[in-house]
């Protein structure tokens, strides 16, 4: 810019181009271009080179490779520039070089800005769900939980709620707690290809699992599965996952289960029903509630959601259900017993009448056992008790150097033992009696919009 401005002005004042270019040391080209006023030095012309082998034919294969990998949706499984050079040659004796395919490929893919379609839902129309992680603390244990986000198109009303596990029990627990929030079903439901929802394929072509063709069957809606990295055909419930952590999940909520969280998570979804979007004619609440006639109805029978097996208690008294034991009364050893699975649970059964109810455990090969299943074997096999898995996982260390202190004497043993027993479900309904409490006041705070000033501890 220097030099041009200082060509233009001894230019103007009458000195000769040939005096320029040899004061200057610039080639009189240059000087006699910039002196004419033909060219400015901030706009240069890109050569144009035409080529002579990327005929029309060879074009219309290079998009068309690009248009399979498209429709394919296929995000680590596409041509490349090199596979598609190589293509040209072996398929149509292309005799160009690999840069200039790679030039041509490069100009098709910038031509093709990544646009999207805005869609408009009536009500009642769809529903979008999505999975996600989050940390929290259960029972003071740093914990990551998965949370299942849904939320209605039309009027964006979320439900999210909490699970250990996102395993096909869970997946459909939450549709048919989903459903009992709403109210209703919606017509249609938007998913991605998750493996709880999808058996094979994608897309349009996707097939449903089992459980999943069930549940659609049962409460009439429409699955309908997303393509492969294409978040934004459920674009209203990509960006909740975030939300809940950010809004919900911050400070990190310090709960004593899963259940005490959810009631947390569901507690800021009704509070969120104030919130206006810029978009929508009216508040979430005033759209949700318009929404809600459109509805289909629920039907009379709840879903069953269990994962259900049958097996054979074995010597040890447990039954094995997933890749852990549990533990059931010692008079059902050797018989064969229902065992069903839920999110957080595990019944067992024997003639339609459950005999054992565990949290469910989420490890790999623990056996989870309850003191009072075996309390009939101890008392006959009393030299056992100090070292029985039963009583060293479920009996306190003051209890434990209690039992010590009557070793030999299987009588005074098994009398604190049944002690124990009698007096562990007092403690627990003592403890939730205490949460329940507590956990009212904190939904009080959260409808009162004082949700972000305080620490998500519930005491318990």
């Amino acid at each position: 810019m220097q030099d041009y401005d200082e060509i233009r002005k001894r230019f103007l004042n009458g000195e000769s181009q040939r005096h320029i270019a040899k004061t200057m040391g610039i080639s009189r080209n240059t000087v006699k271009k910039y002196c004419e006023g033909n060219a400015v030095p901030w706009e240069r012309k890109t050569p144009e080179r035409s080529s002579t082998v990327l005929n029309a034919e060879t074009v219309s294969f290079i998009k068309d490779c690009l248009a399979s990998d498209a429709e394919e949706g296929l995000k680590k499984q596409k041509h490349t520039a090199k596979r598609i050079y190589d293509r040209l040659v072996s398929e149509k004796g292309f005799s160009g070089g690999e840069s200039t395919v790679r030039a041509m490929v490069h100009e098709l893919k910038a031509a093709l800005p990544q646009v999207f379609v805005p869609l408009a839902f009536d009500a009642g129309e769809a529903m979008q769900v999505d999975w996600g992680e989050a940390v929290v603390y259960l029972d003071d244990v740093r914990t990551t939980i998965n949370i299942f986000c849904s939320r209605l198109c039309y009027s964006c009303r979320p439900i999210i709620l909490a699970y250990h596990k996102q395993n096909e029990e869970s997946f459909l627990d939450a549709f048919v707690r989903t459903f009992e929030e709403y109210g209703g079903v919606p017509s249609k439901v938007i998913f991605d290809n998750g493996k709880v929802a999808v058996k094979e394929g994608f897309g349009a072509h996707a097939r449903k699992q089992k459980g999943y063709t069930a549940l659609s069957a049962h409460y009439g809606f429409e699955a309908i599965f997303c393509n492969p990295a294409e978040g934004h055909e459920k674009g209203l419930v990509e960006g909740l996952v975030g939300w809940a952590r950010r809004n919900i999940l911050v400070p990190v909520p310090r709960v004593r289960d899963i259940s005490e969280l959810n009631r947390l998570l569901l507690a800021r979804c009704s509070t969120y029903e104030q919130h206006r979007i810029k978009s929508k004619p009216a508040s979430v609440g005033d759209m949700y509630s318009s929404e809600q006639t459109f509805l289909r109805k629920l039907p009379g029978y709840p879903f069953e959601t269990a994962k259900s097996i049958n097996a054979r208690v074995n010597a040890f008294s447990t039954v094995r259900f997933r890749t852990n034991s549990y533990s059931v009364p010692v008079q059902y050893a050797g018989n064969m017993v229902g065992v069903k699975g839920y999110p957080e649970t595990v019944q067992i059964f024997f003639e339609g009448k459950c005999i054992a109810t565990h949290t469910r455990c989420f490890g790999r090969n623990q056996s989870i056992y309850h003191l009072e299943h075996y309390l009939p074997l101890l008392e006959k096999r009393g030299r056992a008790i100090l070292d029985a898995a039963p009583v060293k996982q479920n009996v306190p260390p003051e209890v434990l150097d209690e039992l010590r202190k009557y070793s030999g004497n299987t009588v005074k043993m098994m009398q604190v033992l049944r002690e124990f027993t009698e007096e562990a479900p007092a403690r627990i309904q003592d403890q939730v009696k205490i949460k329940v409490v507590d956990l009212h006041q904190y939904d009080q705070l959260c409808i009162g919009g004082e949700v972000n000033d305080i620490e998500y501890s519930i005491s318990g």
